[in-house]
């Protein structure tokens, strides 16, 4: 008789792909292998508990050589929602297929949207474009801090996402701006999910904190 299980540890390593997808070239990821082109650029990767459950069985990983006797179940899986962004996949992970693609804006949002956004919220706004959120207010914090307004930026996920000094807007208030953009988030602006992105520190030396939310 099979042993029936009944709690699983599911570790999700975000980004870290074995391979493209079969519907990658619509999105332009097509011969794209993370793992892989990782492991080739710094030489070899040493993972010899991953390379025993079978991980080098799945892509050429240098570093990782394949194995005839492995230590448990291994293969590389293909999502069947539409889109590709970190909702949906963790949404299918949990039995919940996504047949209509998240939007993503990767010419940032339409300034119809945000002029009502800053209509709402009674504060300016700075950015609106993708960007690395590290990056971003590293070029835009001090603007920020001199004029008050927020920084609003998305990536290649379906996110809108709101950066603001601590020192500057108020955690809460930071909190009730992201319901003001959730709620107006519908439709055909649905968004995956509004991110609140405090920081502090000074104009060379921001840092993110802990107390972001989504």
């Amino acid at each position: 008789m099979t042993k029936s299980i009944n709690r699983v540890n599911l570790i999700v390593l975000d980004s870290v792909g074995c391979g493209d997808a079969p519907d990658a070239a619509a999105y332009g990821d097509e011969g794209s292998n993370t793992l892989a082109n990782m492991a080739r650029a710094v030489g070899g990767l040493n993972l010899p508990h991953l390379g025993a459950l079978g991980l080098g069985n799945l892509a050429g990983i240098q570093g990782v050589p394949p194995t005839r006797n492995t230590r448990g179940a291994y293969g590389r899986l293909t999502s069947v929602s539409a889109g590709k962004d970190t909702t949906t996949g963790h949404w299918e992970l949990a039995g919940i297929i996504v047949d209509k693609p998240f939007p993503v804006y990767p010419h940032g949002f339409p300034a119809d949207l945000l002029a009502e956004f800053e209509a709402r919220i009674g504060r300016g706004w700075l950015g609106n474009y993708p960007a690395s959120g590290t990056e971003i207010i590293k070029d835009l914090g001090a603007e920020h801090m001199r004029t008050g307004r927020v920084i609003v930026y998305t990536s290649a996920d379906s996110v809108f996402q709101i950066a603001v000094h601590e020192e500057i807007v108020p955690l809460e208030e930071l909190y009730h701006i992201c319901r003001i953009a959730r709620n107006m988030l519908t439709g055909k602006h649905a968004v995956g999910r509004v991110i609140a992105r405090p920081f502090v520190g000074q104009p060379g030396h921001f840092t993110r904190t802990e107390r972001r939310q989504d």
